[in-house]
């Protein structure tokens, strides 16, 4: 019908000029000196941006990054007055289970690449064809291929609903979500909506700390009595997070517009990119990643691809304004409903503790299981495992 909203293919091209100006700035960057101390505990430090640099204007190469999304499905649509970028691949499996998975904040559609093949042709990564799903990952508005919204109002509530929509437009009438980090917030949001065509969701990074554990939390307060080991552990992450490791959230939350480095300076932004740790004075997992200290197929290419297409899509700072969008909490247990997958990875920002996620969710939890390596960036960091949990997720949903 010629009233229905258009679905465009979608290319994606940078002119070589971009990329010559990109390693021109990368060579003009001037550094400060060195940190005053032996560890993380004061950003990322200048060794590592030095050498990362250096590959970076001179070895890296984005034509290959670039080869590898034109070689998917790549499409826009316009939503609620926004274009959405988003990628779409169908599996060859009849009563494949379409998924939406949401990527997070420093990261984008490159975090999900890796899971592509495996969901959508198990047959040929180990697995059964009644595992296969049909993925759609899109990318957040004001983040990669998305149009950045000129107004304000584009916070998680508004893209959960988003979500709905472009996954009715793409003809599905059934279909399960998956979320970290700001993909956790967008995927719960679905949940507490609760869409009649969403089956279920999965996150994880879920909110499941009780009221009153969040809210002792957020006032700095020490960890009640009555609290378990795994519960205790759990508390004193979360306390960590927002004591020592949640500045360059609150920058973003308040202040986005004055990150006007994250669209001069590659280093800046590449620099506050990697910054995301757990405030403990040790590398962030992106920084363990890029010394080699992470057990993980997560390379210095993966990264610098990530960045590379903040910089040239310019959206380093529309990216940030979701944080000042927000006005939800990231770990307190939500109203939802439906059926709610669990995976808990060891180096996340908290291990969210089974005796929460009950409690929280005591007739819908269809899923919790803890893993023994991975962390904030799952899908990035362990595909295999992130695919092998999607699986045992939603099988009791096909």
């Amino acid at each position: 019908m010629a009233n229905e909203p258009e679905i465009r293919p979608f290319h994606v091209e940078f002119p070589e000029a971009e990329l010559t100006e990109l390693r021109r700035r990368i060579a003009a960057t001037r550094w400060p000196e060195r940190e005053t101390v032996s560890d993380d505990s004061q950003g990322v430090r200048l060794a590592l941006m030095q050498d990362l640099a250096r590959y970076w204007g001179t070895d890296y190469d984005w034509a290959k990054c670039e080869a590898k999304l034109n070689a998917l499905p790549n499409f826009t649509t316009e939503i609620d007055g926004l274009d959405i970028h988003f990628i779409h691949v169908r599996s060859r499996h009849s009563g494949a289970l379409p998924l939406i998975v949401t990527h997070g904040w420093p990261g984008s559609i490159i975090e999900q690449l890796k899971i592509i093949g495996p969901l959508t042709d198990p047959t040929a990564h180990g697995a059964s064809a009644a595992d296969a799903f049909d993925v759609v990952i899109p990318s957040l508005p004001g983040h990669g291929f998305s149009a950045k919204p000129a107004t304000t109002g584009w916070d998680p509530v508004r893209i959960a609903r988003a979500w709905v929509e472009l996954m009715k437009r793409l003809g599905y009438t059934r279909f399960v979500a998956q979320g970290g980090d700001w993909g956790a917030a967008v995927t719960q949001q679905m949940g507490i909506q609760a869409a009649p065509e969403l089956a279920g969701i999965h996150s994880n990074m879920p909110g499941t700390a009780p009221a009153e554990i969040n809210k002792a939390v957020e006032r700095g307060d020490p960890p009640p009595a009555g609290l378990s080991a795994e519960e205790k552990a759990a508390f004193e992450q979360l306390s960590g997070f927002y004591a020592k490791h949640v500045a360059y959230a609150q920058i973003m939350s308040t202040r986005p517009q004055t990150l006007y480095g994250l669209a001069d300076s590659p280093a800046d932004l590449a620099a506050f990119m990697i910054d995301h740790g757990d405030g403990s004075g040790q590398p962030g997992l992106i920084a363990k990643a890029l010394q080699g200290q992470l057990d993980s197929p997560l390379t210095r290419d993966d990264i610098l691809d990530n960045v590379t297409l903040y910089w040239l899509t310019n959206t380093g700072v529309s990216a940030a304004r979701l944080y000042w969008e927000n006005k939800t909490d990231f770990f307190d247990a939500k109203p939802i409903t439906i059926p709610f997958a669990i995976s808990v990875f060891p180096d996340e920002l908290y291990q969210a503790p089974r005796s929460w996620a009950e409690r929280a969710y005591p007739k819908n939890l269809i899923h919790y299981n803890k893993l023994d390596r991975g962390g904030h960036f799952a899908a990035w960091e362990q595909p295999d495992l992130f695919c092998a949990e999607m699986r045992a997720s939603f099988k009791t949903l096909r």
